[in-house]
Formats: C-alpha cells, structure tokens, sequence
C-alpha cells in the first residue's frame, strides 16, 4: 500500500521549451514542492513519578512495546513501609474515633444521672416547703414548738441549695456533651486524613513499576539498574512509529492554493525507489518563525522582507517493509497537488471582478487609532 502509481501522481515535464512551457502554464505551477519536510512522530517521554534506586529495566533500546507493558521498576521498600505506616495510622485514628464515642455515651448516662438526683432534690425542696407552710401557723398558736418549724426551715435551704448544685451539674454535663461530639468529628476528619494518605501512599507504590501509555518503540533509553532517580526524571521515550506523518514548511508564496484534502506525494531518501501517497491534513496556525523560542520583533529598526514559512502537515500511507525504514525525523520531499483549488480560485476572482464592476462594497473591520466605537466598519470599493 502507499507504492507505486496513482491518478495523483504528478504527469512527466516535456523536456522542450515550448512544450514545457504550456505544461508548467497548464499543470506544473500548481505542484508546490518542498524539501524542508520531515517525518514527525508523537513520541511519549517517560519518566518516574517518584524518587528511588531502578530496581529493573526489562526492556533494551529500540524494543518494540505495547500498551501496559513494564518499562522499569523503582525499589518500593520505602513505599510498602509508607503504607504500612499509613494504614497503621488508619487504624489509631479508628481507635479514637470509638474512644471519643465511648466518652460521649458515659456522658449521656452522667446527664440523666443528674437530672435524676435533680429530681429528687427537687421533690425534698417540695415537701420542705410543706412542712415549713403547715408548721409556720402551729408555731405561731403554740401547738407547735419553733424548733421544730426552725428544723424545716433548714431543710428546705438545704435541699434548695442541693437543687442548684445539682442543676449546675446537669448544665456543666450538658455542654460537655458538646464538646465530645466536636471531638468526634474531629477524630473522624483525621480518620479522612490517614485514609487520604493511604491512598497517596498505594499511588506512590503504584508509581514505583513504570508502564507504556501507548504502543510503539523505545528510543532515547538512559535507564540503569541501580541507578537513583528523582521524580521526573527522563529515563527514555516511546516512539509510535504506527503513527508517523509529516510536518512540511511550505513557503508563503506556495499555499495560496492549498486546501485540506489535496493529494501529495511524498519522497524519502532511504527509499529511492518508492512514491508514497498522502493528503493534506492541517496547517499550522502561524508560522513557524512565532512560534520559536524568541520570535523575532520587525517593529524596529531596518526591515528587510523575508519569506516566512508555514508549516503544513501531511498524513501518508506506507506499506509495512516502508515502514521498517521509516523512523522519526527523516528529510523528505513533499509535493502538493493543488489543481484541484484552481477551478474555485478562478470563479472566486470572476466574481469579485463582477463585483467591483458593479460598484459592490464589502464591509470590513477598521480598527486602530481614531476609530471610535461603533465607528469600526467601512465600505471598500
């Protein structure tokens, strides 16, 4: 797949003057060409989440892999015992969980122990005070001696002043009960928070055997056994040589015609035999020169024009014995078929010439210094 002829395929240039000229003026113009093309690959760097000595590098440079397949093993000695630990955390926050519990429940029981005792103080207040109200008229006409009414009276201030003891009790035990269930939830929430580092302390020892997210072929592999790491650390890449395509860097002058869809062609040096066929997948939403590291600044200063480049992106088909050959960051050269935009092109450049024949105006944006609010449309003719 992907060799051979195709309806695509770009016609043979005559090779006389005249002739070549009719043929560029009718067909060659419209094959934009470019050797600033390379075969590109979203490769996956992997790396360890956690720090450790390697304990294994099952895999050697330039193995294929699939999904889920181990790549290295970090020493999880220290993890497993992280856990451990954890857990055991778990299990004593647990623990004072219950306890607070248990304290809240015997603090219940002392509550209704004091009303209780702050009923019956009360019924002697009651009766204390009957006798002191029955007595007070007996005294006071002699059937009775004051002593006796003087002996009630007392008790009554007692049991009135037990009665007060035992309802400050009953408040004190009351508000205590407040303060236990806040300590339950409290010790709840360090329950959460041991749980929560259990669960970090599985992922870190999860993190200790390292896996392919993709299928594809190791490159770039520095992993040693024995050798200590830190988090983050680049052990190696997977390739997905399955998935290659191109990232051609069309001039500017060259994609006026192009469109999604365009058929190309595609030449590789370590294939001198063999035309492999793709499309016009995307293009690059600036050019290549905004996107560097320090894009350059040409408010300033002389300005000299330059052509810029537009990165185009080219998706191709290959057959398996191509793909053997084909790797990553290979030159080659791309040619775009963009005689299909032709006819729309003409049309479009009919119509605006009708237009402005007519006196048509179009509407466009204004926008700069002085344009006022609303002010930001003009016609053009």
């Amino acid at each position: 797949m992907g060799q051979g002829a195709s309806r695509h395929r770009r016609p043979c240039r005559p090779r006389r003057g005249g002739a070549y000229g009719w043929y560029y003026w009718t067909t060659g113009r419209y094959f934009q060409e470019t050797d600033n093309a390379y075969i590109q690959a979203d490769q996956v760097a992997v790396s360890s989440q956690v720090s450790g000595y390697i304990a294994s590098v099952p895999v050697k440079a330039n193995q294929v892999v699939t999904v889920g397949q181990v790549l290295a093993t970090i020493d999880d000695g220290q993890y497993r015992a992280r856990l451990a630990q954890q857990q055991a955390q778990v299990e004593a926050r647990t623990a004072d969980v219950g306890r607070v519990e248990a304290e809240l429940r015997r603090q219940e029981a002392q509550i209704d122990q004091a009303k209780a005792q702050l009923a019956a103080t009360q019924v002697g207040v009651r009766f204390a005070a009957d006798q002191v109200r029955r007595y007070k008229p007996l005294a006071a006409s002699g059937a009775d001696t004051v002593e006796k009414l003087d002996q009630y009276r007392s008790q009554l201030e007692q049991n009135q002043a037990q009665a007060a003891v035992n309802e400050a009790q009953l408040q004190s035990a009351r508000k205590q009960v407040d303060a236990l269930k806040a300590q339950v939830e409290q010790a709840k929430a360090a329950v959460a928070q041991a749980q929560a580092g259990v669960m970090q302390a599985r992922l870190d020892l999860d993190h200790t055997v390292i896996r392919s997210s993709i299928d594809g072929r190791v490159g770039d592999h520095t992993a040693r056994l024995g050798q200590f790491v830190q988090a983050s650390t680049r052990l190696m890449a997977v390739v997905p040589v399955e998935d290659l395509y191109i990232d051609a860097n069309f001039k500017e002058t060259q994609i006026g015609l192009m469109r999604l869809g365009q058929p190309a062609t595609v030449s590789v040096d370590a294939l001198p035999d063999v035309e492999l066929h793709g499309h016009v997948a995307s293009f690059s939403p600036g050019t290549g020169a905004r996107f560097a590291l320090i894009p350059p600044q040409n408010a300033t200063g002389n300005f000299t024009k330059i052509v810029q480049r537009v990165p185009v992106r080219i998706r191709f088909r290959a057959d398996a014995e191509a793909r053997n050959v084909l790797v990553s960051g290979l030159s080659v050269v791309v040619t775009v078929d963009t005689r299909s935009a032709h006819d729309a092109a003409e049309e479009g450049k009919r119509k605006r010439e009708g237009d402005k024949e007519r006196g048509a105006g179009q509407t466009v944006s204004e926008v700069g210094p002085g344009v006022a609010p609303g002010d930001g449309t003009r016609a053009v003719r």
